[in-house]
């Protein structure tokens, strides 16, 4: 992969997403599997490298790179770990796990929208709105870009959000939502 100039910045200008991804997500020495804290650095950095090539500039920068360093990491912590109990890796696992991601997040997507659309009839106007934050941020937007497109400040975007999620927890018939994560 080789990266223009630009790219090249703006990997710099970014480097603390992954010392943010590593103090969030591992907990302990445990967590590092057969590799040192350096060398799960060095493989955010080619996570990072990734983003910033890949990235189609359609949402927030920083939550598409976060994903993508922890992707890289988790993958080579799954690697490792299988060498590390003589389990032979049966295909390319970085290609399972970016398959297995899209479809997870598309589907998630698609189930939100169908829960909005089941709420939309039933529900009170700020449950409606609250699904509207929710569906923007499962695509990735953070609580402050949709405050700018619903005209809301980001803590009222987060307090829709949890009072959502709050009422969806509430419906037996939306159990399976809530179990799921989604909500």
């Amino acid at each position: 992969m080789t990266l223009t100039e630009d790219q090249r910045g703006q990997v710099e200008a970014n480097m603390g997403l992954i010392g943010k991804v590593l103090k969030d997500k591992l907990r302990g020495s445990s967590a590092l599997g057969v590799y040192t804290h350096e060398d799960l650095f060095q493989i955010g950095c080619v996570g990072l490298c990734k983003a910033v090539a890949e990235d189609k500039k359609t949402g927030c920068f920083s939550t598409f790179a976060y994903r993508l360093i922890w992707n890289e990491i988790c993958d080579a912590l799954v690697l490792g770990n299988r060498y590390a109990l003589h389990e032979a890796p049966t295909e390319d696992l970085s290609e399972v796990h970016h398959a297995v991601s899209e479809f997870a997040s598309s589907n998630s997507r698609l189930e939100l929208e169908e829960l909005q659309r089941r709420l939309s009839r039933d529900a009170p106007a700020g449950i409606r709105k609250g699904m509207q934050v929710l569906i923007l941020k499962a695509h990735g937007y953070t609580s402050k870009e949709i405050g700018v497109q619903l005209q809301l400040p980001a803590n009222a975007v987060r307090t829709l959000a949890s009072r959502t999620r709050a009422y969806i927890r509430k419906l037996p018939e939306y159990a399976a939502y809530a179990e799921g994560g989604l909500v």
